[in-house]
């Protein structure tokens, strides 16, 4: 079986060897990247391989597992001339998230810890309880107070032991942390740990499959934590190295006006989160992270692609999950925060991609005046 690359601190650049269940840097406790280098797989050979993430094998630092759900592959249908949806809420536990949750669980089942643990608003968690119960692994999610009860009845129906937090998201990170650092603990992070941004990646070799050898001008991500903007970024480098796309599209991050800590920093020209934000409740649950540890590299990736930050009202996600449910499209309130930002023509005449990441039924309808 190929050998683990290790990870190592995009900031001080300490190392972690492969196969150790540390989660963080050692020195400075921030997130993991990893070192891993590519072998190119041009589109000609992807005929015919299995239909799932997975073909895309060559781009991913794991071998193809047994362990699969036939997540990825999701479609893309236009919403407007130009501007197109990639259906990720079709993905087999109805959210994006499968994409690093798969990748984590493989990892984990390679590595053999005696528990898997996971902190989340909902999706992630939901996505880990689902791929660590097809790898039978034990696993528990925390979660905060106040998540959506649809999310906590299907990582329970997957078997996950829930511990519900008192307080917000960042309350049930910290839990989470505290119990990761337990002896023959996988902390499958879909923030710390590099691999999960190995998997989200594959969204974007997915258009590029999908458009034919090419990419639109602009990809709009939501972005709480930023696990899909990341792996969005990744795979457009890697796609760019290897001279398999002639032109990176600009990467756009949208978040909620209420939680908006990386726009914040944005405007104010920053590298870094500027100050405190202090959150409002929003209906975009997914995306509420007022200091999302990658916030740096959010940052770096939006201004490297030519990119800006967009901010949607509680207003604009109900007028946008009600419009696109009158397509067709049923999506939950933090999955139509994209469509919200750039349906009144945001981005000019550029042609984009824009993911609707989780199913409506999660969470049901929304309302202005917060559920």
């Amino acid at each position: 079986m190929p050998a683990l690359p290790d990870s190592f601190c995009p900031v001080d650049g300490a190392r972690v060897p492969a196969g150790s269940l540390a989660w963080a840097c050692p020195v400075c406790r921030g997130p993991l990247d990893l070192d891993f280098s590519p072998t190119p797989a041009h589109l000609k050979s992807l005929a015919g391989r299995v239909n799932s993430l997975w073909r895309y094998a060559e781009w991913l630092p794991l071998p193809a597992p047994a362990l699969s759900l036939g997540e990825g592959r999701t479609p893309v249908v236009e919403l407007a001339d130009g501007i197109f949806a990639k259906l990720d809420f079709l993905m087999p536990t109805l959210s994006f998230k499968d994409r690093g949750a798969v990748v984590l669980a493989a990892l984990a089942q390679r590595l053999g810890p005696e528990r898997v643990i996971a902190d989340s608003s909902g999706n992630a968690g939901t996505a880990l309880a689902a791929y660590c119960a097809r790898a039978r692994l034990p696993c528990t999610v925390y979660v905060p107070a106040g998540t959506s009860p649809k999310k906590l009845e299907q990582i329970g129906a997957h078997g996950a032991r829930l511990e519900v937090v008192d307080g917000g998201r960042e309350s049930a990170a910290r839990a989470a942390r505290t119990a990761a650092d337990e002896p023959g603990t996988f902390y499958a992070s879909h923030v710390h740990n590099p691999y999960f941004l190995q998997g989200t990646k594959t969204y974007v070799h997915e258009l590029w499959e999908d458009l034919g050898g090419r990419l639109p001008d602009a990809l709009v991500a939501p972005v709480g934590n930023g696990t899909l903007l990341l792996g969005a970024a990744l795979a457009v480098r890697e796609l760019y190295a290897a001279g398999l796309i002639a032109k990176a599209p600009a990467l756009y991050a949208v978040q909620s006006a209420a939680v908006a800590p990386l726009a914040e920093a944005w405007r104010a020209g920053a590298d870094d989160l500027v100050g405190e934000s202090v959150p409002a409740p929003t209906l975009a649950e997914g995306i509420a992270i007022p200091r999302p540890p990658r916030a740096r590299q959010i940052l770096r990736a939006v201004r490297e692609f030519g990119g800006g930050f967009l901010t949607v009202t509680e207003e604009q996600i109900v007028a946008a999950q009600r419009d696109l449910a009158g397509r067709g499209l049923y999506v939950e309130s933090t999955g139509v925060a994209c469509w919200a930002a750039v349906r009144d023509g945001a981005l000019g005449e550029r042609t984009a991609v824009v993911p609707l990441c989780g199913a409506g039924a999660k969470t049901g309808l929304a309302n202005a005046a917060g559920g």
